[in-house]
């Protein structure tokens, strides 16, 4: 599939995004906004319940259990206790760190074959 690139910047933003989106699956940006707004809801409420979203080869959305800890407040260097919390978290899928650094998926290639 031959993508259409509306990057203009150094970051790309939610109007890139669903310009993006439009362009390549011929949808309005009306239609591309829904799309990516039902998206991110449904990775968020499921993500909320305790459930991890992988998308095979991008990566996989889940929340994680940060325990209770003791940190230090910058201004003053006194130490705080700072609670267990939870926290969402993404971990790249193969594919996505190989489009990322295509040398490292090289070297790794390299390695497997070498094997």
């Amino acid at each position: 599939m031959q993508t259409t690139n509306f990057f203009k910047g150094e970051t790309m933003n939610r109007a890139d995004l669903i310009e993006s989106l439009a362009a390549n699956n011929g949808l309005t940006k009306t239609a591309a906004g829904a799309v990516l707004d039902t998206l991110i809801d449904t990775i968020q409420t499921a993500v909320k319940k305790g459930d991890s979203v992988q998308l095979v080869g991008f990566g996989t959305f889940k929340a994680v259990k940060r325990e209770a800890r003791t940190g230090r407040n910058p201004a003053t260097g006194a130490s705080i206790k700072m609670p267990a919390t939870t926290v969402p978290k993404f971990v790249a899928g193969a594919k996505f760190k190989d489009a990322v650094d295509p040398k490292a998926a090289k070297r790794k290639a390299d390695k497997k074959a070498g094997k």
